[in-house]
């Protein structure tokens, strides 16, 4: 049995656990499942796996719930930012992180800190918006955009959110068009500056928010011509707001550190 420290944070419900790589120096997809399961682990969406950067201030790499890879998470990103800052004394008057993600580097730039709470507006990079593209599922055919916002998205927008959004997120994340799976957002518009989102996963399924998913959502939607930035993007677990400037996102939202702790692992 080992004993590896983790550190438990949580961006709009979007829960990660952020452990470092050096405690965990191989099968870190399965200690990935078990740790991350909601019954018999400490449960959360996600690994964040830390390392010392060489080109940044930290390097991570995100394992999904289901112990699969993935480039990035706008939610998981924060939330290691807010843990960096943690370890930060509040009058060293530091305002930035630069962290190397798998989907490349990302600035993350404090806005306001209230202890264990933190917001953060993050520099995500560019987006590629691809045309409408149909799908055919189970019960018919759907239309959505590709988008990536350094991990691969599919925005459909709706009128409302249907009872069966989510076993439609999963047929969608698992179709043969993705070999790599994608990530589902349902959009409905409320505004020209506001939107409401259901996001499902791959790796992870439905969750109660995602950075990227907003990101992404937000770019489609202003794309299309159905909204302008900023915009905010709601989602069940909470507010983000995304800025799409110069062909550069913005995603600002708040991160909260909610326990640290040592999870058994029988490895």
């Amino acid at each position: 049995m080992r004993a590896v420290p983790f550190v438990k944070a949580t961006a709009c419900g979007n829960d990660f656990l952020l452990v470092e790589a050096k405690d965990v120096d191989r099968d870190r997809a399965e200690f990935t499942r078990e740790i991350c399961h909601r019954h018999l682990g400490v449960g959360a969406d996600g690994v964040e796996w830390l390392s010392p950067g060489t080109d940044a201030d930290l390097e991570i790499h995100l394992i999904n719930a289901d112990g699969s890879p993935a480039e990035i998470s706008g939610n998981g990103t924060r939330c290691v930012a807010a843990h960096w800052f943690s370890g930060i004394k509040a009058d060293q008057k530091m305002d930035r992180v630069l962290i190397r993600t798998d989907a490349g580097l990302k600035i993350s730039n404090l806005i306001r800190r209230v202890d264990p709470e933190f917001e953060f507006e993050t520099e995500m990079g560019p987006a590629t918006v691809e045309s409408p593209l149909s799908l055919r599922l189970k019960d018919g055919p759907v239309q959505g955009i590709p988008v990536s916002t350094g991990n691969p998205h599919y925005v459909i927008f709706v009128d409302n959110f249907p009872p069966s959004w989510q076993q439609q997120g999963a047929e969608i994340s698992a179709h043969a068009h993705f070999p790599q799976g994608v990530n589902v957002e349902l959009v409905k518009v409320i505004s020209e500056k506001t939107i409401e989102i259901r996001i499902y996963e791959r790796g992870a399924g439905a969750t109660q928010s995602s950075g990227t998913g907003s990101c992404a959502s937000a770019v489609a939607a202003i794309a299309t011509g159905r909204a302008r930035s900023p915009l905010e993007v709601l989602a069940p677990g909470g507010a983000q707001t995304v800025r799409w400037e110069n062909g550069e996102i913005y995603l600002r939202g708040p991160a909260r550190l909610i326990c640290r702790g040592e999870f058994l692992w029988a490895a």
